[in-house]
């Protein structure tokens, strides 16, 4: 039967003899380098050493002996720490033996279920007409044109050019912006811009307030009050480009429009490609964690949750957020990934325990398959890459990475896959 935890107590002791010889050794080493009145160095009495340097003597003999135990203990028991041992309970009595407890987490010890032809069910994923279409309409839309208007007030479907000016109600810095587009009438305007834009001529002002609601997607601005003054400097019109030969010659390297669709249809279903890909993977960690219970060690679930908040911060720097000046609760934040990290932590222990039964093993030319395309994408050479990993420590890791990658392209090979829409059938 599985442990229901994995974490680990050990009560060791050392010989009275081992420390004694290990606390002579080391006062000799004292003794040869000490300064003591009255005598040239390294030519004090070793008892003397051992009085004057107590203190000194005993931690070195904690420092020699205690790791050494623990590890052998480890050996002994085949245990597979993941966690540093903490050591507490420390008796250590003169001329007696070493006593102490040694704490720490290992990899806990299950049975490996049904993993082979996992049945895996998708929702259908097609590549249609409307699709393709609805892609060269994106492509018109951004290439689109804004044709100033004139001799009339800014109306529904108008876009007013505006200089915004925001107070905040909760006295922090105002934000600014020039020449700022504001969508009349659109669903994703604020109903206050619309309002109080709609009529305006070029070279009015307008003042109001507006409250963000709390989802707000920027959360600079999400559930907070501004007081806005608003100079409309223009009014404009978005003008589409007629969907001709010409059109697909500016915005791409084809030649007509026919080409154009078929240079879409052929993007849309690489991207199909891989989003049923992750979906089939995402499906298969799924499988597999449902149909194994086991603990997973708080040191590693720690760990995954440190890396979904860190991947958090990255995203939001990526989008030009400072992550220091966003209103969040980091550590509420961060206890929201904790039954997603247990979930990872357990797929990865799976598939590290598929690739062992399976002989699943990343090859040297594997291995720099992959270094030469961080090289191509860093302009690094692969050589520079490797040298910078194994220094970082993180080229085992790669190969860990590679390792369950190769062992879910394993799991997705060997599953029964189908769309929703074979059930049945």
């Amino acid at each position: 039967m599985a442990e229901t935890t994995c974490r680990r107590e050990l009560e060791l002791e050392i010989p009275a003899e081992k420390v004694r010889q290990e606390t002579e050794r080391i006062a000799r080493e004292f003794a040869r380098v000490a300064r003591v009145p009255g005598f040239r160095p390294g030519k004090a009495p070793i008892p003397l050493i051992q009085r004057r340097y107590a203190g000194e003597i005993k931690e070195e003999v904690l420092q020699s002996l205690v790791p050494e135990r623990i590890e052998q203990a480890v050996a002994e028991q085949k245990l597979m720490p993941v966690s540093r041992p903490q050591v507490d309970r420390i008796e250590f009595p003169e001329g007696g033996p070493l006593k102490f407890r040694a704490v720490f987490e290992v990899l806990p010890e299950f049975e490996l279920g049904n993993y082979k032809e996992l049945e895996i069910e998708l929702p259908p994923l097609e590549v249609s007409d409307e699709h393709v279409e609805k892609a060269l309409e994106e492509m018109r839309e951004r290439a689109a044109r804004f044709v100033p208007v004139e001799d009339r007030p800014a109306t529904d479907g108008d876009f007013a050019v505006v200089r915004l000016t925001g107070t905040p109600a909760d006295g922090r810095e105002p934000v600014q912006a020039e020449n700022a587009l504001v969508h009349i009438g659109s669903e994703e305007t604020l109903e206050e811009f619309s309002t109080q834009l709609r009529g305006a001529r070029p070279g009015e002002t307008r003042r109001f307030d507006v409250t963000y609601p709390g989802d707000y997607p920027d959360p600079r601005l999400a559930g907070r009050t501004f007081h806005y003054v608003a100079r409309l400097e223009a009014i404009k019109q978005k003008q589409l480009p007629e969907l001709d030969d010409d059109f697909a010659r500016e915005v791409s390297d084809a030649q007509t429009l026919a080409e154009l669709r078929e240079k879409i249809r052929q993007g849309l279903e690489a991207e199909r490609d891989r989003r049923r890909r992750e979906l089939i993977q995402q499906k298969i960690l799924e499988a597999l964690v449902a149909r194994h219970d086991f603990p997973v060690p708080e040191a590693l679930v720690e760990q995954q949750m440190d890396t979904r908040l860190e991947r958090l911060v990255r995203s939001l720097a990526a989008q030009g957020l400072d992550p220091r000046g966003v209103n969040v609760d980091w550590a509420a934040l961060r206890r929201r990934q904790r039954e997603r990290a247990i979930e990872d932590v357990k797929a990865e222990l799976l598939l590290d325990r598929i690739a062992t039964a399976e002989g699943i093993e990343v090859t040297e030319a594997e291995l720099e398959q992959r270094l030469a395309a961080l090289a191509a994408a860093s302009g690094e050479s692969a050589t520079a890459v490797r040298a910078r990993l194994t220094k970082q420590g993180a080229l085992d890791t790669m190969k860990s990475r590679l390792r369950s990658e190769k062992t879910l392209d394993w799991l997705q090979q060997h599953a029964r896959i189908r769309t929703t829409a074979e059930r049945g059938t």
